[in-house]
C-alpha cells in the first residue's frame, strides 16, 4: 500500500500532457520525469550473461544524449565533430535510421575540462518533438520525418548564459507550453508556445543564474503548480502560471557542476551535486505564501551525475561508493554497496537499473530498503573509448526493452519476462 501511495504522489508531481503509450519513454527520465517506468512483466533476474541482446548499432554519432522512445521510433541527439549536432530517429525493431535533421553546432566547453558533445534528450509530444542542442539551438520537429517547424536559440533570442559545459537541459512540454532554461538575467527560464515558438512568459530569476545541466520538473503542492529547476547558483521554484519567482535553496548548488535533475514527492524536493552534497527541502504553500525550508543536508548521499529515484519513501542513487538507499524524508542511510560504482539509474517493475559510469557495466538491483540484492550484472560488448569522459548516459526501459547508449553505440536488450 505504501509503495502504491508514493508512486501516485511522485507521478502526480510530474504530470505532463505527453501523448505517448503507457510503456513508452518519451522524454528525459521517462513518462513523468522521475526515472520510473510504468511497465510490469519484466525479468526479475537476468541470466549470467545478461539479458538477450536484440541488436546493436555503432553509427549513431557521438554525445551523451539519452534516448527517447515513442511508438516504433527511438529519438536521439548526436554530433559528428564540432560543427554538426543533429536529431535522429531510428527504428525500434532494428536500430536502423529513419531520418536525421541537423540543428546546429556543438556548444563550447571549458578548455580545462572539455567534454564537447550532444547532451539533451528529445521530448516527444504526439506528432512533434522538441530538442535542445548543446549550443542553445531549440527546435520543434515533426516526429514523422524530422521536418523543422520552428527554431530558437537560447543565447541570441533570449540573452541566455550557459554553464561552462554548454547547454544540457532536456525541454519540458507542459500542456501548450515548452519550457526551458536559457539562463542569465533577462530570461533565466522561458515558456514558449509549443506550436509556434512564440514567447508566453520570461522569468528573470533574482541573481540572473547561468543555466546549469539539470532539467525542469513540475511540482504541485497546496494547489500551486510550480516549475522547479536546478540552476547555476542553486535550486529554484517558479509559479508555472507566469514564471514568478517563488523560492530558492542554494546549499546543494555551491558548485560549477549542478547536474542531477531534482526529485520531488510528498511536498519535498531533493537536489544534489557531487561537489557539494545532497539536501532535502520542504515546500509549503499557505495563504499565497510559499516557503522552502531545509530538512537535511549531507555529503554522503546520492550525488552522482546519474540522478536518483524515489520509490516507497526511499531514495535510491549512487555516489563514489556505489548504490545506496536512504530514507527520503530523513536522509538516514539504509544500505550502500559498491556494485558497478557511480552510475545512472532508472526503475521498472520492482528493480533498479544501474549503468556504471566507469566501466559501462549494468546491474539489476531489487528496490528494497532491507539490503543490496543484485539480480543481474553484465557489460555490453564493444565498449567505446571514452577518453577523459565516462559512460554518463542514463538507461531507458520501454516496451519490454532496455536501451543503453554510450558515445557512438546504441544497444537494445530484451528484458520482458517469458509468459
Amino acid at each position: 500500500m505504501k509503495l502504491r501511495w508514493l508512486l501516485v504522489v511522485v507521478v502526480g508531481a510530474f504530470s505532463t500532457t505527453l501523448a505517448a503509450g503507457a510503456a513508452d519513454w518519451p522524454q528525459w527520465r521517462g513518462p513523468e520525469r522521475n526515472g520510473i517506468s510504468k511497465e510490469s512483466g519484466l525479468l526479475k533476474e537476468w541470466p549470467r550473461e545478461g539479458p538477450k541482446l536484440l541488436w546493436q548499432v555503432k553509427d549513431i554519432g557521438n554525445g551523451y544524449s539519452t534516448p527517447a522512445v515513442a511508438g516504433d521510433r527511438i529519438y536521439l541527439v548526436s554530433n559528428k565533430g564540432l560543427d554538426d549536432e543533429f536529431v535522429q530517429a531510428r527504428r525500434v525493431k532494428d536500430g536502423q535510421p529513419a531520418w536525421t535533421t541537423s540543428i546546429g553546432k556543438v556548444g563550447p566547453n571549458t578548455p580545462a575540462y572539455p567534454f564537447p558533445g550532444s547532451r539533451s534528450t528529445p521530448t516527444v509530444d504526439g506528432a512533434f518533438l522538441y530538442a535542445l542542442g548543446s549550443d542553445g539551438d531549440l527546435v520543434c520537429l515533426k516526429a514523422s520525418d524530422g521536418a523543422k517547424v520552428w527554431h530558437k536559440n537560447m543565447r541570441t533570442d533570449f540573452g541566455g548564459q550557459p554553464g561552462q559545459w554548454a547547454y544540457s537541459e532536456s525541454p519540458l512540454v507542459d500542456g501548450d507550453l515548452v519550457v526551458c532554461t536559457p539562463g542569465g538575467k533577462d530570461a533565466t527560464l522561458v515558456a514558449l508556445d509549443k506550436r509556434k515558438g512564440s514567447v508566453i512568459w520570461k522569468s528573470a530569476v533574482p541573481g540572473g543564474d547561468k543555466a546549469a545541466y539539470a532539467s525542469i520538473i513540475i511540482v504541485e503542492i497546496g494547489g500551486l503548480k510550480q516549475y522547479v529547476q536546478f540552476l547555476g547558483d542553486g535550486l529554484v521554484g517558479l509559479d508555472a502560471k507566469d514564471g514568478q519567482f517563488l523560492w530558492r535553496y542554494g546549499k546543494t548548488g555551491a558548485t560549477p557542476a549542478n547536474i542531477p535533475t531534482p526529485v520531488a514527492g510528498g511536498g519535498y524536493v531533493y537536489s544534489a551535486s557531487g561537489m557539494a552534497g545532497g539536501g532535502l527541502i520542504k515546500v509549503t504553500v499557505a495563504k499565497d505564501v510559499v516557503t522552502a525550508d531545509p530538512v537535511y543536508f549531507q555529503k554522503n548521499l546520492p550525488t552522482s551525475i546519474g540522478g536518483s529515484i524515489l520509490v516507497d519513501q526511499f531514495l535510491y542513487g549512487t555516489n563514489a561508493r556505489g548504490l545506496m538507499c536512504v530514507e527520503y524524508t530523513t536522509g538516514k542511510e539504509k544500505w550502500q554497496e559498491m556494485g558497478v560504482g557511480a552510475g545512472a539509474v532508472c526503475y521498472a517493475d520492482g528493480r533498479i537499473y544501474v549503468h556504471g559510469e566507469d566501466t559501462g557495466a549494468v546491474a539489476l538491483v531489487e528496490a528494497t530498503p532491507s539490503g543490496y540484492r543484485e539480480k543481474g550484472l553484465f557489460t555490453p560488448p564493444d565498449q567505446p573509448d571514452h577518453g577523459k569522459s565516462k559512460a554518463w548516459t542514463y538507461p531507458v526501459v520501454a516496451n519490454g526493452r532496455l536501451y543503453l547508449r554510450d558515445m557512438g553505440v546504441l544497444w537494445c536488450y530484451d528484458v520482458k519476462a517469458s509468459k
